[in-house]
Parts: C-alpha cells; structure tokens; sequence
C-alpha cells in the first residue's frame, strides 16, 4: 500500500493561501526544517479524520481538536496505560485534520503496561454503574456552569455599586477571565468525555478480538448484533419528535404541521389555534430543555446550530412522522425484532463454545461490552449536543463584544481566529476601552479575516487524500479499529480506490459490514443534515457519516452508506437499531456515488455494488 509522502503534500501549497499556516497551533504543522520530526512524521502513518471533519477545520474549531488531542491521549497513555497504544498524534494540512495512533513497539513494555491496565480500567469495568452516575452529575454541573457564565459588555462607565460595594473589579477585567473560564469549560467537558470512552471502545474490541480467535469467520456484524437492541439517551430527542407527532394529530392539528417548511409559519397557525395550539406548544416546550439542545450537524462545528436554534429542522422530523402515522405506518424501532435476533445470535454462537472457560470468559466479556455501550451513544448527547450547543452561543456574545468595538465586522467573523488570537483581541479591547483610545485591532482584524476567508474557500475545493505517510503493519488501537473503521484491510480497499484515475469507471465499493442486510435501491447524497429533506421514500442514504440529528432520515431510508466510520459509529449502531443494512467506512462513496445511480447495499459483506 503506498500513500502519498506528507511533506509532499503539504509542499503543494494551494496558490492564493500561502502563509496559511498562522491559521492553527504551530504545534500541528508537518515541518521540513527538523530532521528528526521530519522522519518521523515520513514514516507514520497519518489518516484523514473526515469522520469528525469532513471539511475545511476553522482556525477557532480546533478547540475540540485540541481537546481531544490532549483528553483521548492522556486516558490511553498516562492515566488507564492501555498496553499496545499510547495516544494520537495530530497534524493539519490545509484545515484537514490528520490523525495517527502511536504504538507502543517495545514487547516488553507493553507487558509492563498490562497490570496497570488491569488494576485502573479494571476498577472502572466493575464500578460501571456507580461511576458512571457520578459522571452524569459532573457533566450536568459543568453544562449548568456553562449556561450561568455571564459574558459582560463594556460601558461608557461602570455601575455606581462598583464603587459603593468597593467591588475592586471592572467588567472589561470580567470579560477576560470570562472567556478563559469559557475556554477552561470547554476543556473540561472534553476531559470527562474521555473519561470513559477509551474504555468503552475498549470493551468492544476485547470482545470482538476473543469471539473472532474462538471463531476466525464470523463476520464481524455478526459480533456487533451481540451487543445491539439496547436504549441509548441519543434516541431521546428523535422520541419526543415521533411524541410531538402523535400529539399533533391527536388533536388535530395535523394538517397545520405540513402547510409550511417554515417553523415562524406554523407558529403563528398554532397560536391562533388558542386551546389545542396552546396544549401542543407547552408540550414542546417542556421538551425543549435539554432535548433540542441536539445539534442539526454533529456538534463539532461552529455552524452546527441546535434545534433550539433552527427549529425548521425538528419541524421537518415531526412532519416526516405525521405522514408516516396518517399512511399507518409504525413510526418505531424494531427494538423487539432487533433484540430476538440479537439473542439468537448470540445463542447460536455461545452453543458452539467447547470449553467451559472460553464460554465462561465469552459471558463476561459480553456482558462487560453491553454494559458499557450505552456510554458510547449518551456521552454525544452531553458533550457533542448540548454542551457544544450552549458553547457556540457563548462564543457568539464574546463575539458581539468584539464586534461592537470594531475589530471584526461580523458576528460570525470571530470563527476565523484561534482561541488564542481572540483572547489578544480582548486584551487589545479591553485596555483601549479602559484607556479612551480606538483599538489596534480595527485596522489588523477585518483585513486579515477577509484573506483568511478566501483561503477557507480554497481549502473547502481542495480533495485531501484519505492517507498520507507509511502504513503500519498492524493498527491495534481500538478508536481507529471501531470508531473510524482504519483497519490493515480499509487501508488496502482505500489504495486501491485512489489509485484509480477515472472515479466513473468504479462499479463497487468496500467497507464495513455496519449492519446486516441486502437491499437495492436509488442513491441519494447527503454532505449534510440541510440535504436530508431532499431524501425520498426507500432511498439509501450516502454521506460523509451521519449525526443524531439526522434520526428522522432513518424512518425513510431503506440502507445507509459512509464514506468513514467503523462498527460502532452512529451510521452502524442507528441501522442496527432499525434492523436495516448499513455498509460504513467505505472511504469513497460521496465521490464516486451521486444522486440516482442505483445501489446494490450488502450489509453483511460490506460491499456496495455500483449500477452505471
């Protein structure tokens, strides 16, 4: 398998974004001016993270990046000392984020690594529960802290009380320690969203590992059924969707739902409707906090606004679900189905076990592996949804602040700069208002974010390569095995496919048996959640990869196809729950496919067969 070297890559720099660079921490650049770094980063191997970018990153939107740059690689290497991987290193080539898990190589210290392995993540596997609880108050706490921060604005003069009160303090000293305790929370939150999620992943992969050693041919969605059919808190805001429905047209309102896209419209129809438009908007409304908090895109970027914020997008979901009710259809997950299957499965694969102990060490392993996955899909809601929800909105009054003293000219402007930038531009803010002088930055600000809005623009046309550097001979580390589905065999599919010149003249595509099932159909691309309502009846959904948001999608598609992802990504675990196949981490298929061909989808072989 050969990809292309990084340091070529990066040397292809894009005419018109020279200088590009100052955009993101120097920390993440592939330089030629170390040798030593320089042969390091030639001979790792660096893939595309397009599962949690798959555009062009915002200078500012590394803040997540970066949280997890440090949080995922703390928890596998300092903290639970996961044997065969330490953390994931980061690099950026025009705004696309390059990941590589870093192994462990010496034999010997990953035998040193094993009983403190055993002892820190084997006191969170048998406290699950108990820890877990507590997680769930520490995140509550850091979101509520969160929703409390006052982000103050600078007036012509301070408050009277400031002196009465001998306060000691000014509001432009409280905007600078506000935006730091901003930027603190949101490295927090990150913190905890790691907390347990290695190990989550982790479990997963220890069963997988012993169920294919006991079984070298089981499909591996043969394994993941084995831990499906369970309720997770990311179902929840798809839930009060499909109430809200039934609801409407209980009390016949129905029709009000499906005269207009827009959510102002049906509004103002329902308010006039006084007694049963009252009735449903209060039922709304007790459901809006926290449950709307859940992002229209996958939380990780600045423009992924909440339902909360754009109340179109639940408006499409609920109209989706009348009509599915007003033809009688069942508008609920197979839950039942799923979990028969699952238990047959799982069944059928434990009568086979010969020895008392390898069955005995196949129940525990499972069990530990359902009871952490919930996990998986509720820490989205938490972090991803709700916490990055209110942090955007934060930011957007840091950035009204700004904005009002001239030193950038719109609101949206602010996500141009690094976090680090922005908080100079505070200072820079905050000591001319204290001083009665005009601001340097109104004359460096505007300028600078207008070059950097072009390069944007450049970055977002450029194709980045799925992979760069040398490939490993093995890949272990359990992220990049379930979460991004990177494996020795993807890699392979992945070069293959990159090696061809001419994209039309490809007839199928592979990718991970995400979901069983097999079912032919019309294609329709998603890039994002605004396309889905372009979605018709029994079409089978490609994206990039897909969010919670996107749920009511679910009840109109008949199969799902990504272009990254692996078994335990949302696209994956959402099919499963739907009973429907799902073919993930195919690398390509936004590229190759368009809207209308016909698809072939075999969710048990991971093949997508092309009709052209």
């Amino acid at each position: 398998m050969k990809f292309p070297d990084p340091h070529d890559v990066k040397a292809k720099t894009i005419p018109g974004t020279e200088g590009w660079e100052r955009m993101y921490p120097y920390h993440y650049q592939f330089v030629s001016d170390d040798p030593v770094r320089n042969q390091y980063e030639k001979d790792t191997f660096w893939f595309n993270d397009a599962l949690h970018y798959p555009e062009a990153l915002y200078p500012f939107d590394t803040i997540w990046d970066e949280a997890w740059y440090l949080a995922l690689s703390q928890y596998n290497n300092r903290i639970f000392m996961v044997p065969p991987v330490r953390g994931v290193d980061h690099r950026i080539i025009n705004g696309y984020v390059y990941i590589s898990p870093v192994p462990v190589k010496d034999p010997d210290e990953i035998g040193r690594r094993v009983p403190h392995f055993m002892e820190r993540a084997g006191h969170y596997y048998k406290n699950w529960d108990e820890l877990e609880a507590k997680w769930k108050i520490k995140m509550e706490a850091t979101i509520r802290e969160l929703e409390a921060l006052r982000i103050p604005t600078l007036p012509d003069m301070e408050s009277l009380s400031v002196v009465n009160d001998a306060c000691g303090e000014s509001q432009g000293y409280h905007l600078l320690k506000n935006y730091d305790d901003l930027i603190n929370l949101g490295i927090k939150c990150w913190q905890y969203h790691f907390e347990f999620l290695n190990l989550g992943y982790a479990a997963y992969v220890f069963f997988l590992d012993f169920v294919q050693k006991l079984f070298p041919s089981i499909p591996t969605q043969r394994v993941t059924q084995m831990v499906s059919g369970i309720d997770v808190m990311m179902y929840q805001p798809d839930d009060e969707l499909k109430r809200l429905a039934k609801l409407a047209i209980e009390l016949g309102l129905d029709s009000t739902f499906t005269s207009s896209p827009e959510w102002e419209v049906v509004e103002a129809s329902l308010k006039k409707n006084t007694k049963r438009g009252d009735e449903w908007l209060a039922a709304l409304n007790k459901v809006r906090q926290p449950w709307f908090n859940v992002s229209t895109g996958t939380g990780w970027f600045h423009h992924d606004r909440s339902w909360n914020d754009q109340m179109n997008i639940p408006l499409s979901g609920i109209a989706t679900y009348i009509g599915k009710l007003q033809q009688g259809v069942s508008i609920e997950r197979p839950t039942e189905k799923v979990r028969a299957e699952r238990d047959r499965v799982t069944a059928e694969y434990r009568g086979l076990i010969e020895r008392d102990e390898d069955r005995k060490q196949f129940d525990e392993l499972l069990a530990t592996a359902r009871t952490v996955f919930p996990y998986v899909e509720n820490h989205l809601f938490y972090v991803e949804h709700w916490f990055h929800s209110v942090f955007w909105n934060k930011m957007r009054e840091v950035a009204a602040v700004m904005k009002d003293h001239g030193v950038i000219e719109d609101i949206e402007d602010v996500w141009l700069l690094r976090r680090d930038e922005i908080k100079q531009a505070l200072w820079d803010v905050v000591t001319a208002w204290a001083t009665g002088v005009t601001p340097r930055g109104v004359t460096v600000w505007p300028k600078e974010i207008g070059w950097r809005k072009g390069v944007m623009q450049k970055f977002k046309e450029w194709s980045a390569p799925p992979a760069i550097g040398t490939a490993p001979e093995l890949i272990q580390e359990p992220f990049t095995i379930v979460l991004w589905g990177v494996t020795n065999k993807s890699l392979a599919d992945w070069s293959s496919v990159q090696e061809v010149k001419d994209l039309s003249s490809i007839v199928e595509l592979k990718g991970f048996a995400g979901s069983a099932g097999i079912v032919e159909g019309r294609a329709r691309v998603c890039r994002t959640v605004a396309e889905v309502s372009e979605l018709q009846e029994d079409e089978i959904l490609v994206a990039p990869t897909t969010s919670p948001s996107w749920a009511p999608a679910f009840a109109k598609i008949k199969a799902c196809v990504t272009d990254v992802g692996g078994v335990m990504s949302h696209a994956a675990i959402v099919c499963r729950e739907y009973g429907m196949p799902a073919v993930v981490g195919t690398g390509h298929a936004t590229k190759v496919i368009s809207s209308g061909m016909m698809l072939r989808v075999d969710g048990s072989t991971g093949v997508v067969s092309i009709e052209r």
